[in-house]
């Protein structure tokens, strides 16, 4: 799994350090997870990626092997805005001022933040199975209110989910892996056992719900105010999972990114949630297509 690569931990200037891996050579890109993931999520594309790209992979703030900095009142040190500064950071560090961003689910929403705040840094960008975030407050509904249960739970007040997570770390993280994806057995004992470890740890069960109650507030007025205002400059593949939520959710989830962007492609993945896990044949041909 991800041979080839090398580990790092780059200091940030939050304070904290963000640990990743990277590897190959070429024109760089950074891959950003999803919830409950770390960077692992890509160990089946990043491999094949680093064939013909400097890959970089790695774990956003407050996730995995990264560090979980002290949060505020107004939950700024989550919201995508700060944390789309610290992947800027690591890719200046690594000598990278401009890169190809891909990210799915969290990572989607930290890449096309990132897109919009540093224009100049990103080249192509790659978004999987989300919508922003703004559009998905303003179409919510009774579906979203059931389907996307996890936004309103990890976004609770302090220690009400933080204390239930406490308790049962696996039974969150195996519910998301067993009944998002549409193919089974994707997860490796090793990397699912990743994906449940970083939950038991309680700054880092806290720096997630801080992230989601950053999305409910900051990110949100972040969308709003961008909205009809900025655009997202380069161009942009969006690839969403045929049977996920965003399906069910959006009649045509590809006009959403077009109010977004004026240089956007897609087409569903005919898989469940988790597209590079499931489907890293096609993700990677997609992937290479657009990037190259």
């Amino acid at each position: 799994m991800f041979d080839g690569f090398d580990e790092f931990d780059i200091a940030a200037s939050s304070g904290g350090t963000i640990h990743g891996r990277r590897g190959g050579d070429g024109p760089p890109v950074l891959l950003l997870h999803g919830i409950p993931e770390t960077h692992l999520m890509w160990h089946r594309v990043a491999p094949r990626l680093a064939e013909h790209f400097t890959v970089v992979a790695t774990d956003l703030r407050g996730w995995g092997d990264s560090s979980a900095p002290p949060s505020t009142a107004d939950h700024e040190p989550y919201g995508m805005r700060a944390i789309a500064r610290d992947q800027v950071e690591v890719m200046r560090s690594l000598g990278h001022d401009r890169f190809h961003v891909v990210g799915h689910d969290r990572g989607a929403r930290c890449a096309y933040r990132l897109a919009l705040d540093e224009p100049d840094a990103v080249s192509r960008l790659a978004v999987m199975d989300v919508v922003p975030v703004g559009d998905v407050y303003n179409r919510a509904a009774r579906a979203f209110s059931l389907s996307y249960w996890v936004w309103s739970f990890l976004a609770a007040p302090a220690p009400v989910p933080e204390r239930f997570i406490d308790a049962a770390p696996a039974v969150l993280v195996d519910f998301m892996l067993d009944t998002w994806p549409e193919v089974t057995d994707v997860f490796p004992s090793e990397v699912r056992a990743a994906y449940v470890r970083q939950f038991t740890d309680p700054d880092t069960v806290h720096a997630i719900c801080e992230e989601f109650r950053a999305a409910a507030t900051l990110d949100y007025q972040q969308d709003e105010a961008d909205r009809g205002n900025r655009k997202i400059a380069c161009p942009l593949l969006f690839l969403w999972s045929q049977r996920g939520q965003v399906a069910k959710l959006y009649d045509d989830p590809l006009a959403i990114w077009r109010e977004w962007a004026d240089d956007v492609r897609g087409e569903p993945v005919p898989v469940g949630h988790f597209i590079p896990e499931e489907a890293p044949d096609e993700t990677t041909r997609h992937l290479m297509d657009f990037l190259s």
